[in-house]
């Protein structure tokens, strides 16, 4: 396959011109204010509305190798790994995530550099422009999506990692062909829109496997995994279960369960017939940059976006790797339709205090309703005491609280939070308007 020799043709000229009428100017900030207008939409699954604007705005991705990836924990490490790899092998690379932390482009990619303000703003009039009569209208993902499709497009990438944003087989990204399909572990989590049982889970997210695609896949609980093996005989698909860790070099994420992701993000390389060598692979893992994944920010503070239980446990038990008995000063802020419960439960063995901060999101649990279900837990520290928690009025006061203790801190329950907390730490204004919404 060819490698990074292809033109860089990216959109960053005039400014574009489109309003109401489709002739008033439009500059980035009145462009993402279009754009997050369009959550009245909600979250809408299907598929029809995306292959329509993917159509309409004449997305060719001309031949570069799609990867596409599903699952509840890790899909955002492994993207980014495949994204790290096939880097230092000098292919050209269009990387698709979400949510973002701090700034709207880090979820568009070329090359690892995020999507430029005047790419994002032409982009979006145009999109604008084609579907304001459309009805139904696409929704917030519909869009971004579009506009990461039509992004790669006009780069000329050679390879195309495209991250599910919610379930798979009904996600916007699943609109796209793709060269080999992706299941990182497979949980609990978004129960509301993918349903109350693992097999549900588990077939929304296998639905990213298409007939006689590729399939490779982490290790999964027994349910999920019988899904999986399912779906995949009835699309013909050749499925591997990477069970294996990558134990050759270091990786630049911490954590055991990052070796388990690495194993899995070359085998999907491979799996795609991307030509890498190991040279490639020990740079690309040892260079590979992916924030709110057990970050050290500093000497004390670690920030990681764990957000269900499952993931609360793996933050867990890597705290335990690189702290040992060390308890953490917990600063804590978990959206409302997740497991409150289940998060605190599996942090609660490591925490020796919790601070609760107010944030910016509107579907931030109320933090009076997380000390409530503090209360309930078993803290399980050797005194036998309750673990002790203290409410505070933003992310600022509790990192000023916590940093006036002795222990390390851990500053985590929510990818949202952390996005929030790393534009405070980075000096943001605080109504920054890209902070995550």
């Amino acid at each position: 396959m060819n490698r990074a020799g292809r033109s860089r043709a990216i959109s960053t000229g005039k400014p574009a011109r489109v309003g109401t009428s489709g002739d008033a100017p439009i500059n980035y900030k009145e462009a993402l204010a279009w754009l997050y207008s369009l959550q009245r939409f909600g979250i809408k699954l299907g598929l029809e509305n995306i292959r329509r604007l993917i159509a309409t705005l004449g997305v060719d991705l001309a031949g570069a190798r799609v990867i596409h990836v599903a699952g509840t924990n890790g899909k955002g490490s492994v993207c980014a790994m495949i994204d790290a790899i096939c880097r230092a092998a000098k292919y050209r690379t269009g990387l698709f995530t979400s949510p973002h932390l701090v700034t709207f482009r880090e979820r568009i990619r070329v090359n690892g550099d995020i999507i430029s303000q005047d790419a994002v703003a032409n982009g979006l009039t145009n999109i604008r422009r084609l579907i304001a009569n459309w009805d139904p209208h696409p929704t917030f993902f519909e869009v971004t999506t579009a506009l990461a499709l039509k992004y790669f497009s006009e780069c000329k990438i050679d390879i195309c990692i495209l991250e599910t944003g919610l379930g798979g087989r009904l996600d916007a990204t699943n609109a796209v062909a793709s060269n080999v399909a992706v299941i990182t572990p497979i949980d609990l989590d978004h129960q509301n829109w993918l349903g109350d049982s693992l097999r549900q889970i588990a077939a929304e997210k296998a639905g990213i496997i298409k007939p006689k695609t590729p399939v490779v896949c982490a290790p999964q609980l027994v349910e999920a995994e019988q899904v999986i093996c399912k779906r995949a005989v009835e699309c013909e698909a050749p499925l591997q279960i990477i069970t294996e860790i990558y134990e050759r070099s270091s990786i630049a994420l911490a954590g055991a369960h990052q070796r388990q992701n690495a194993a899995l993000a070359i085998a999907t390389i491979r799996t795609a017939k991307i030509d890498i060598d190991d040279a490639a692979i020990v740079r690309g893992l040892g260079s590979v940059d992916w924030p709110a994944r057990f970050q050290k920010w500093d000497e004390r503070l670690i920030i990681d976006g764990a957000h269900n239980p499952a993931a609360a446990r793996v933050l867990a038990q890597t705290w335990h790797e690189n702290f040992g008995d060390q308890r953490a000063t917990l600063i804590l802020a978990i959206l409302d339709d997740k497991d409150l419960r289940g998060i605190c439960e599996a942090l609660a063995p490591i925490t020796e205090f919790v601070l609760l901060p107010s944030i910016r999101s509107e579907r931030a649990a109320d933090p009076h309703d997380l000390a409530k279900v503090l209360s309930d837990i078993p803290a399980k520290r050797q005194s036998g005491s309750d673990l002790p928690y203290s409410v505070t009025s933003s992310v600022a006061q509790a990192l000023k609280q916590a940093r006036a203790r002795p222990n390390r801190i851990l500053l985590t329950g929510s990818l949202h939070f952390a996005g929030e907390a790393l534009a405070y730490l980075q000096g943001r204004p605080a109504a920054f308007e890209e902070c995550v919404q």
